[in-house]
């Protein structure tokens, strides 16, 4: 039996395809090794926001090639559809997949002797119009589902729609079968994904709304749906009012703003304004005071004076929100950002900012956590046991530990939140027995 082994870099839309590949080889006949063991077969599937992209897959090509100089190294996934050339380039590399090709790599593995140049199939991106449903399977917690993909905004600073096309998703009762299929491995939390969620449908007379309302009738040990990023114009009020009733759907958002300037959000391309954003926190906090949001932001994008840079910093500093994603612009070929005129951001300013925001993020985070001390809530634990000590989450995303107790892997349990550490977990005490 051939063996295979897979390396995940990037979002959790990655993790959901990789999961998917996997189990079409386990169909063919492969047995699934970790990574760190010699395969037959490495699957190297890539992302293009990661920086230093290329160092990245030289890096994890040379560890694969380590454990079995002889085995076929295959690269996937967004770098891939991007940079297929410079992959192809990589010493060891024997197959470049693009956005379409990757999911009939099975095909591409009838022969597996090591190739003294790189084959790449990689079709042009506009011809990528296929939806491939998927799940992630290897967390005995929770499943990121895959609901949509691809994205038509076509923001200054984002390669994306370059390496995945055009929105595009399954329709909902396509969708509600493929979340069966996930609910069936025993799963209690499921997350929803997709590189622009809150478009599904786009094109058709289903939408996102739609979607959820499905999906929280649907019967199930599992407990949990939990909605991934999503775009402040496309979470509309009554997707917010909806979660706040649900038993299922959490009290968690996680919603780009990019920029907290007005100017800077057009320069970026962004389809709403500081105002929309605002609005989108407060009706979120109106209905769910407990509700944890995140936020995912940009420093250094060209023409952000310091002006700019501090109009985003008051404009969170002053939002109720939970803690914040912060990336460091950078150079993106073929994107708008690259071929404007404005005023380039030298890479130390845009460090500092970077170290600002950190900052703030680590603030506002022990804020909303401490919220929380000496109350009870619900704990989904995790499977691993890390020096006697297990992990989980709340529903509005307060990460606790509690020593290791195996009949709690994988179970709901009322934990009160007795002290903070470190500002990034509760250490909690069980009050209850198993609930699930």
């Amino acid at each position: 039996m051939r063996t295979v082994a897979f390396h995940t870099l990037g979002c959790k839309l990655n993790f959901s395809e990789t999961s998917t590949i996997a189990r079409q080889l386990i169909a063919a006949g492969y047995n699934r090794v970790d990574f760190k063991e010699a395969a037959d077969v490495y699957i190297i599937n890539t992302c293009s926001v990661t920086d230093q992209a290329d160092a990245t897959c030289r890096n994890i090509v040379r560890q694969a090639l380590r454990a079995n100089p002889n085995a076929f190294v295959a690269v996937i996934g967004c770098y891939a559809q991007l940079k297929p050339k410079e992959i192809a380039s990589i010493e060891g590399v024997d197959i470049v997949l693009g956005a379409n090709e990757k999911f009939n790599i099975v095909g591409y593995l009838e022969n597996l002797d090591k190739l003294p140049e790189a084959g790449i199939h990689s079709c042009e991106i506009k011809d990528v119009k296929e939806f491939v449903p998927g799940f992630s399977s290897n967390d005995r917690t929770r499943t990121f589902l895959k609901l949509q993909d691809g994205c038509d905004y076509f923001c200054s600073f984002c390669t994306i729609p370059l390496a995945r096309g055009r929105s595009r998703s399954e329709n909902i009762a396509n969708s509600i079968a493929s979340t069966k299929e996930a609910i069936a491995t025993g799963v209690k939390e499921i997350v929803l994904t997709g590189v622009n969620i809150g478009d599904f449908g786009a094109g058709t007379d289903e939408n996102f709304y739609q979607l959820i309302q499905q999906l929280d009738k649907l019967p199930g040990d599992v407990e949990r749906f939990r909605i991934s990023s999503i775009e402040p114009n496309l979470l509309s009020d009554e997707i917010i009012r909806f979660c706040a009733k649900s038993d299922r759907f959490v009290p968690h958002f996680h919603i780009p703003l990019q920029s907290g300037s007005d100017n800077m959000l057009q320069k970026m391309r962004r389809r709403y304004d500081s105002a929309l954003y605002q609005s989108r926190i407060e009706t979120i906090k109106e209905v769910m005071p407990h509700a944890c949001v995140g936020v995912d932001v940009i420093v250094g994008h060209p023409g952000e004076t310091e002006q700019e840079f501090l109009k985003t910093y008051e404009f969170l500093n002053e939002l109720p929100i939970s803690y914040l994603h912060v990336f460091t612009y950078s150079e993106r070929p073929n994107t708008t950002a690259v071929r404007v005129k404005d005023e380039i951001v030298p890479v130390s300013e845009r460090r500092k900012r970077n170290k600002m925001l950190t900052i703030l993020s680590e603030k506002k985070k022990r804020a909303f956590y401490e919220q929380f001390v000496n109350t009870t809530r619900e704990a989904l634990m995790e499977h691993e046991n890390k020096d006697g000590i297990m992990f989980g989450y709340t529903d509005n995303y307060l990460r606790v530990q509690i020593p290791f107790n195996e009949d709690l892997c994988g179970k709901l349990v009322d934990v009160q939140l007795s002290e903070l550490q470190d500002n990034t977990v509760f250490a909690g005490v069980v009050l209850e027995a198993i609930k699930l």
